[in-house]
């Protein structure tokens, strides 16, 4: 039996492997990417590497085995049909008769357009008969905290949330969230719903920033197509500038504060603080 991640050089993926093998040998570990040059430094400490890619489904033939355990991290190519990509995991994981499927989805309250594609895997997934376990993860501290540099520039933080709060964490956090579901039991039919233990708006960001850096740094709330643009404006396409946009909607709406307490259980501790996110982002 392998526990299997896809996308394992992608952001979150690195992290989850970098915790599996923390709990787990090496060599139980298979790591799926597109170019196995990104995972050299993996295979060096004994995982096992994978060359597949979501839009060539034979790549998946025979991939996985019996009783594997297997991570699906959802596709960032938003233009390329997301649920059929996830579709080629899901019969694939199917036909080898895995024991257990977990994919990062999105939270249940969320009706943003980004929403559309992980409600679509997540049918697919539930209509597989697959074994499954949603992981519908919030938003990440590091959407924001890898940008720091034009809010440190101009001394603003911009955004189109209004006074809406968010419950954001760490990849970390999230990849904990995971591996814990991958290396325990029980986790079958569960349905996680994922998020900071605390929720904060912008504006106690600005400020957090403000108190870090030791420089005035304020919140301002724009119109969502104004943020688009401004986010188009710097460099992004055009459609990924408008689905950020719709998800400070979501934000301002209160629909990504998530409250069940999950990530922290599942983690086995606290989820990490803005104060602690800024921190990191800031000596990096």
């Amino acid at each position: 039996m392998s526990i299997v991640v896809t996308g394992a050089t992608g952001k979150l993926g690195r992290h989850v492997v970098e915790q599996l093998l923390e709990k787990v040998p090496a060599e139980q570990i298979t790591a799926v990417v597109r170019d196995e040059s990104k995972a050299a430094d993996l295979a060096g400490r004994g995982v096992k590497l994978a060359v597949a890619d979501y839009n060539t489904p034979e790549t998946f033939d025979g991939l996985f085995a019996a009783g594997d355990k297997v991570l699906l991290i959802s596709g960032n190519e938003f233009d390329k049909g997301r649920p059929a990509q996830h579709k080629v995991v899901i019969e694939a994981a199917k036909a080898a008769d895995v024991a257990l499927l977990a994919y990062t989805s999105a939270p249940g309250s969320l009706t943003a357009a980004l929403a559309d594609d992980h409600r679509a895997t997540e049918e697919i997934l539930l209509s597989s008969g697959v074994p499954y376990a949603l992981l519908r993860n919030g938003w990440y501290f590091e959407n924001y905290t890898e940008n720091l540099a034009p809010v440190l520039a101009h001394g603003a933080v911009v955004q189109a949330a209004g006074d809406g709060r968010i419950s954001a964490a760490s990849r970390a956090d999230y990849a904990a969230a995971a591996v814990a579901v991958l290396t325990g039991e029980g986790h079958e039919g569960r349905t996680y719903e994922l998020g900071g233990d605390e929720s904060f708006g912008f504006a106690e960001y600005a400020a957090e920033l403000s108190r870090q850096t030791g420089r005035e740094i304020a919140y301002t709330s724009v119109p969502p197509e104004a943020f688009a643009g401004i986010l188009t404006g710097a460099g992004l396409p055009e459609v990924f500038a408008g689905i950020l946009a719709e998800v400070d909607v979501s934000v301002e709406k209160g629909e990504l504060v998530v409250s069940t307490g999950d990530l922290s259980r599942l983690a086995g501790r606290p989820t990490t603080s803005l104060t602690d996110a800024v921190a990191a982002a800031l000596k990096s």
